[in-house]
């Protein structure tokens, strides 16, 4: 029986999509349940899952577009599989000069536990392996080919360098030049053109779309993140037992930045054509950089959450994300984003709003410099915060005051539990 396996829905308005990789070989058997493909579209990657086992006839080669409801591949339920043993044994190549590839394999080659040695044996090249790497293939099911495909590909240099060896001849491993890992020859100019995913593509009209139709600018401030990492180096051992998660430094931003959003509501808002929407609540987009692009999982509710919920919630996405798992529904909406650049090692930075959102805020890397404390050079670890808004909704006191109230929460973090009041003023009943 022929099974047909269709483009599923991506969400509404969504109606072309993009096959982003295969993750099984064309005419290969694959078992019920398997992700056989990844299908991108502008919001998110979702994956082809195989309804029943069968052989796999492939009909949408991946990068090529197609339609909600187009047919990707089809599988035949009919088809035997493969005994293990006939999976696990592959021909081995006929090879009548396997001593001068041997030659320039071992040339070009990385080598890190023993040198990989290829001879001749019973007229098949053999590839000897050490236990370390015999045991770790047996465990991951992969074989010699494999392994070799996936650490090169041949090139025309690589072509040239054995055939003009001459026939019969086995030169010396240092004969043989052995070629620059990541290069061609020396002076060889190679390009590399690939499809632009409906991701990167919906990506790039956005960004461009903030620039023409925002007002958008940016202020910055510095905080002092000492009090956090003292607190961090404290708790972290407790805090990981109790909720099996590490405790990082992006739940604490999240938490006050929606402490500074309630004393700074217009900050939240977004406009709506002639209107201005003012949310009720707060839902903190989190930037997250994957393998498919820059991915914005929208953590709910934040107002109501604490700071062991949003670690946790935190994680779940961005786990999701890098596993290119995350539903239309995580990555939509949002009232506020924040993004961090500081993981990669920037100092400063103007984030790029997200629409329709009004304001976005950037973190950076944290380093030791001096300041002034009481008269005195102190050196302190810092982070520089840049906030980005929209200057048509957002006046400069609001998005000044903000990001000030964030600086403040930071530094002095048990404040957020307190909604911006010390705890001397609480006891003064000021």
């Amino acid at each position: 029986m022929i099974i047909e396996i269709k483009i599923p829905s991506a969400g509404e308005s969504i109606t072309e999509v993009a096959i982003g990789t295969w993750l099984a070989e064309d005419q290969s058997y694959i078992t019920k349940d398997q992700e056989i493909a990844e299908v991108e579209s502008d919001k998110a990657t979702l994956p082809l899952i195989a309804p029943e086992s069968g052989k796999l006839n492939i009909m949408i080669q991946a990068g090529q577009k197609a339609n909600i409801g187009d047919i990707a591949c089809t599988l035949d339920t009919s088809a035997k599989a493969p005994d293990q043993a006939k999976k696990n044994t592959k021909k081995p190549p006929d090879t009548k000069r396997a001593p001068e590839i041997a030659a320039v394999a071992k040339a070009g080659a990385v080598q890190s536990e023993k040198p990989v040695e290829i001879k001749k044996e019973e007229g098949n090249a053999k590839v000897k392996t050490t236990p370390l790497a015999r045991t770790m293939m047996e465990d991951h099911d992969l074989d010699v080919d494999a392994i070799i495909q996936g650490l090169k590909k041949i090139t025309r240099r690589d072509v040239e360098r054995v055939a003009n060896i001459p026939s019969g001849k086995t030169p010396a491993a240092d004969a043989i030049p052995p070629r620059e890992e990541g290069s061609e020859s020396p002076g060889e100019r190679t390009e590399e053109k690939s499809v632009m995913s409906p991701l990167r593509r919906k990506l790039s009209k956005r960004l461009v779309a903030v620039k023409n139709e925002t007002a958008m600018l940016t202020t910055f401030n510095e905080a002092d993140m000492s009090a956090i990492l003292d607190m961090r180096k404290k708790h972290q051992q407790a805090f990981q037992e109790k909720h099996g998660n590490k405790l990082g430094l992006m739940s604490f931003f999240i938490k006050a930045s929606a402490e500074a959003l309630k004393l700074f509501p217009r900050v939240n808002s977004m406009i709506d054509g002639d209107n201005i929407i003012t949310p009720g609540y707060i839902d903190i987009a989190v930037a997250v950089q994957t393998d498919k692009g820059l991915m914005v999982p929208v953590i709910r509710n934040v107002q109501s959450l604490n700071l062991a919920q949003i670690e946790l919630a935190l994680n779940d996405l961005a786990e999701k994300a890098r596993a290119a798992r995350l539903t239309i529904e995580e990555m939509s909406g949002g009232t506020f984003t924040i993004t961090n650049g500081g993981i990669f090692g920037s100092m400063l930075s103007t984030p790029i709003l997200n629409p329709p959102q009004s304001a976005i805020l950037g973190m950076h890397n944290i380093i030791e410099r001096p300041v002034a404390i009481q008269g005195k050079v102190e050196i302190r670890p810092v982070m520089y915060l840049a906030l980005s808004y929209d200057h048509r909704l957002i006046d400069g006191r609001d998005s000044v005051s903000f990001l000030l109230k964030v600086k403040e929460f930071v530094e002095t973090p048990l404040n957020m539990i307190l909604g911006g009041s010390s705890p001397e003023k609480i006891l003064l009943d000021l």
